[in-house]
């Protein structure tokens, strides 16, 4: 058999089929991930330490591709290349009008960021191959000091179990499916021209975050989702209180079910609170999200979300329609989905690095882009980043969040990609 043209090929795990979908020029679905180091970038270790590491994540080297049925992911020979900062944020990458790699690794001063399409990989896959690339950079600029390569992140872990869909390892067929959460209060606004984002870049000691936090009996993740719920209140009409206020918060179900994969393996929970019913105190929104997140984050419930989810593919209508047909039908689904939010909060956690490398590094830190207000926050050493991306004017939210965790005790240091009356830093 003559194999010259055959090119290995992946199907899509359940969480990315919609995104090729649904991108578009306002909603590229790409997040960012950077690493602030110690000293400026040097290019040519940075391309080296590139092309080491995509040798252990075959996936990084596919392309998307439109089948009959379903978009799929093609192996593919094109070079990837580590560029300087030169586009906007998050900048889409698919639609593109020729035919690319999934994601991007940019460097500027002390930067290195990688942009990824959600359809090749979660936050957790990605943070792997930024964790390695930087391990692999520091390596090359500091031979002296025996840093370990950065396949040592990940001793043992094959290049099967990176590529694995770890949904459908896991789906059963469900006894009852999830439907869409209500209808939640939107944030409308003038948007910026172009598409662009307004990044608002926070910077908070860990230490002093944690002990907040674990003084009101609470997790990180759930003091500042609610005061992110607040903070939106706050700028609400009177008028605008008959929906309840609702954040979309993305877990990492490798957390739940062991899984070494690099691709797609997360759940989304809906966590709401309605001020026009309740107290809009912070000691009961805390509680209130409190509870919801402790009903909500159990393996029993997320199994149950993630079989249901995983459903609709294995559904024979859906199967068999044309992919025009899918992505029509995509399209209005995440219109509805997008309804039942009003902003989105993703807390990837801590970041760890081997021994020897946290030294050169300063911080780490994410972003998002999506039609709606997008706040991230990830901790390296004793820095806690968060940082809001949004496609609006208007910066109150943001301004009325970090406000709120500076009267809180926290010290909070600012950065901004806009040129406004916050500056370019400034400290609360």
């Amino acid at each position: 058999m003559d194999d010259r043209n055959y090119l290995p090929w992946w199907r899509l795990d359940n969480a990315a089929k919609i995104f090729p979908s649904t991108s578009s020029a306002h909603d590229s679905k790409v997040f960012r991930f950077f690493c602030e180091l110690e000293e400026e970038v040097e290019p040519g270790a940075l391309q080296a330490a590139l092309d080491k590491t995509m040798g252990q994540f075959p996936l990084y080297r596919c392309v998307l591709r439109r089948g009959w049925f379903w978009y799929y992911l093609e192996d593919s020979p094109l070079p990837a290349l580590a560029r300087p900062e030169g586009l906007p944020p998050c900048f889409p990458i698919y639609p593109s009008p020729r035919r690319s790699l999934l994601f991007r690794v940019l460097y500027y001063r002390k930067r290195v960021s990688l942009e990824v399409y959600h359809v090749l990989s979660d936050g957790a896959g990605a943070l792997d191959f930024l964790r390695a690339l930087v391990c692999e950079y520091l390596r090359l600029r500091h031979p002296e000091a025996g840093l370990p390569a950065g396949g040592a992140l990940a001793p043992g872990v094959s290049g099967r179990q990176k590529e694995a869909d770890s949904f459908q390892k896991y789906y059963e067929k469900p006894a009852r499916r999830f439907g869409l959460p209500p209808s939640a209060y939107q944030i409308r606004g003038d948007r910026l021209p172009r598409n662009q984002l307004a990044i608002l870049e926070g910077r908070i000691p860990t230490r002093d975050l944690l002990a907040c936090a674990r003084s009101r009996g609470a997790t990180i993740t759930e003091l500042l989702t609610a005061v992110l719920l607040r903070s939106i209140h706050d700028g609400m009409r009177v008028r605008d209180q008959r929906k309840p206020v609702a954040v979309t918060v993305p877990v990492n179900l490798r957390n739940y079910f062991p899984s070494f994969s690099s691709r797609n393996f997360f759940a989304i929970i809906h966590v709401g609170y309605d001020f026009g019913k309740n107290p809009g105190s912070l000691e009961a929104v805390l509680a209130s999200v409190k509870q919801g997140f402790q009903e909500k984050l159990t393996a029993e419930r997320l199994k149950e979300q993630m079989n249901s989810l995983c459903a609709l593919e294995h559904n024979f209508p859906a199967r068999v329609a044309p992919l025009p047909v899918k992505d029509i039908v995509l399209r209005c689904a995440n219109r509805m989905a997008g309804h039942a939010a009003t902003a989105s909060f993703s807390n990837v956690g801590r970041v760890s690095m081997p021994e020897g490398v946290e030294k050169h590094i300063r911080q780490f830190g994410v972003l998002a882009c999506a039609g709606c207000l997008q706040a991230c926050a990830v901790s390296f050493g004793d820095s806690f980043v968060i940082t809001f991306a949004s496609p609006f004017r208007s910066r109150e939210t943001e301004r009325v969040f970090f406000q709120e965790l500076s009267q809180l005790g926290l010290g909070v240091t600012l950065t901004t990609n806009v040129e406004d009356e916050v500056g370019q830093n400034a400290v609360l």
